[in-house]
């Protein structure tokens, strides 16, 4: 059974495209820091640490019978807090992007289908309210891509993407984000992603 406060809803998130920015296997190979805190990069130097409004995101994957998912890759990326995005296609310049950001990161789910990443709070670029891509991978269901956005956030209502959904959909994807107390946190969210049983 999932936990009560994880997963409030039962109904299948809803399936999300990955966008352009999805970093291709190829790249992520040439880097061994895809870990699941993306706000420390292992070559940017000790005392590095990203760009923006750190958030501890609990994320846990159960089907809609309430199953938790043993195992699942849960993988995550967005830009930074600048607005860029750690990709080969995308040019660093120097002051546009942050080096101390992973873009990227992957975590295993536990037996009670949790991940836990350490991550920022997404931000707006051109054309885009604040979110962050996922994909999930299990035998049990395949392969899953959408996009988590922040619960009540007025740019919403302005993206393409976001207004595509109906109600039911959103609710699926809306992160609550909670006010953080330590260890440099602003921001902390517990959000079920619910997949086919």
């Amino acid at each position: 059974m999932a936990s009560p406060a994880l997963a409030a809803s039962q109904r299948v998130m809803a399936s999300m495209t990955e966008g352009p920015f999805y970093p291709p296997a190829r790249w992520r190979a040439q880097w061994s820091d895809w870990d699941a805190d993306l706000t420390r990069v292992a070559n940017a130097g000790p005392a590095a640490s990203a760009k923006g409004e750190h958030l501890a995101l609990l994320l846990q994957v159960v089907d809609t019978t309430g199953r938790r998912i043993d195992g699942a890759e849960i993988e995550i990326w967005q830009c930074d807090a600048l607005a860029a995005y750690r990709h080969p296609s995308v040019r660093p310049k120097v002051g546009a992007w942050d080096p101390a950001f992973q873009g990227f990161g992957s975590a295993r789910a536990s037996s009670a289908g949790e991940a836990r990443f350490r991550t920022i709070r997404p931000v707006p670029y051109p054309g885009r309210t604040p979110h962050i891509h996922v994909r999930l991978r299990h035998p049990t269901f395949g392969e899953w891509t959408s996009q988590l956005f922040v619960a009540g956030d007025p740019g919403n209502a302005r993206d393409f993407l976001w207004r595509q959904l109906d109600a039911g959909e959103q609710a699926t994807l809306a992160m609550q984000l909670d006010p953080a107390d330590g260890d440099g946190l602003r921001w902390s969210c517990r959000h079920a992603l619910v997949v086919p049983a």
